[in-house]
């Protein structure tokens, strides 16, 4: 290992840059400017950049910088690790500022973007910020940035759908808690790294008024999530479950968060995708889906999606591989769904295959829209109807007491 440093008297920097970068030309060369560009004071700042075993000159251009930027800057060369994850925890381990903030090599800061994030943890006290992002040829989450969140948590806002490491977090959290990037993980570690910090966090703030970061896509198709066998997903899907059931009893928390591996990770492998998969991945897929929603699936997690993801999902669950691979190609076609109001227009169900299908079998409720889906349909109206959930409960109740009533009488006859 190859260790550069700047002889800067800094023992306490606000904010620690770390940046792992691997075949990160000509990309890296904007990244770094952006950082040079920034309107925080240079005192206030630290660069740890590793270099992962790059060919292309990516370590040259990374001692470059560190000769002539502003800032103290650490440069660190070492063998290619095989992911985002060691680099990012190399940095991690050598970071000294009160705030770390992960950037991507091959994208860049807002100019000030670093200033504003970290005052807006000092003035909130809180021990995540998410700053606004853009895309320049890749499309960002967007549902988190419509106002700025002085504190918020991850239960009463959108930002369990933005799990990217490009965050600014309060480094003694980290260390209290003894974060680390799972290296294990050939993708979604960033996505367990930042739902640990959220649910860890005393408080979140989101700036959403700002751009601070800005998302790059490159075009010669290195990106790293663009890459990996279907099989990764699944280990992410299974990681971000795992993490979210150790660290919240069930119920309607734990529910909320586990929508999203459901939703962004799991459900698109069953997507159009599948029917072009051969008969070998689509098994496979089926295996590795099954031990999840075995484990993780609820109703709970149901009535919180739209209804052609809550029918692909209980499929999968009631092993239907022959009914779901009939809704996918519904989907693919991108065929409507025909309404069917009932009870004055107060009850939606979208007419999705094997709807009402006696030989199929599946539940009316897993067709019924909830409102924020069923708002978008002329003649549905918001009544005194119960949600999903209180249904199904109520539901299970009455069997229940059904039941007891039965065994009481079986009882008092014997």
């Amino acid at each position: 290992m190859v260790r550069s440093e700047r002889d800067v008297a800094l023992p306490h920097p606000d904010v620690s840059v770390i940046i792992g970068a691997y075949e990160a030309m000509p990309y890296l060369v904007e990244c770094l400017a952006s950082v040079e560009a920034q309107s925080i004071d240079p005192a206030r700042l630290e660069v740890i950049a590793v270099d992962d075993g790059s060919t292309d000159g990516t370590g040259d251009c990374l001692e470059e910088f560190a000769a002539r930027a502003p800032m103290a800057v650490t440069v660190i060369r070492q063998a290619n690790s095989g992911g985002p994850s060691g680099p990012r925890n190399v940095g991690l381990a050598k970071a000294t500022g009160r705030y770390v903030f992960f950037l991507d090599a091959d994208d860049r800061l807002g100019p000030e973007a670093l200033e504003r994030m970290v005052a807006m943890a000092d003035r909130n006290r809180t021990d995540v910020v998410l700053g606004r992002v853009e895309g320049i040829n890749r499309k960002p989450p967007q549902s988190m940035w419509g106002k700025t969140l002085d504190r918020t948590d991850v239960f009463s806002s959108n930002i369990k759908f933005t799990l990217s490491a490009q965050k600014l977090f309060r480094r003694e959290m980290l260390e209290r808690h003894g974060m680390r990037f799972d290296e294990s993980l050939w993708t979604g570690e960033d996505a367990l790294f930042t739902m640990e910090a959220y649910l860890r966090a005393d408080g979140v703030s989101v700036l959403a008024d700002y751009t601070c970061y800005y998302l790059v896509g490159r075009t010669d198709g290195k990106h790293v999530t663009k890459s990996g066998s279907y099989t990764l997903r699944f280990d992410s899907a299974r990681a971000l479950m795992e993490l979210i059931a150790r660290m919240l009893p069930p119920g309607a928390k734990r529910d909320v968060l586990m929508v999203r591996p459901f939703l962004v990770t799991l459900l698109p492998q069953f997507g159009p995708v599948f029917l072009a998969n051969d008969e070998e991945i689509r098994r496979t897929k089926l295996e590795l889906a099954r031990p999840l929603m075995d484990a993780y699936w609820t109703e709970g997690i149901a009535q919180r999606l739209k209804v052609h993801e809550r029918l692909r999902l209980h499929l999968l669950a009631e092993r239907r591989p022959d009914l779901l691979a009939d809704v996918i190609a519904f989907i693919r076609d991108k065929r409507e769904p025909d309404p069917v109001l009932e009870k004055r227009g107060t009850r939606l169900y979208l007419a999705y295959p094997h709807f009402r299908s006696a030989t199929a079998g599946i539940p009316d409720r897993v067709y019924l829209a909830e409102p924020r889906e069923a708002k978008t349909y002329p003649g549905w109206r918001q009544g005194s109807t119960e949600s999903f959930l209180r249904r199904a409960t109520r539901k299970i109740r009455r069997t229940l007491s059904q039941q007891r009533k039965v065994a009481a009488r079986d009882t008092a006859a014997a």
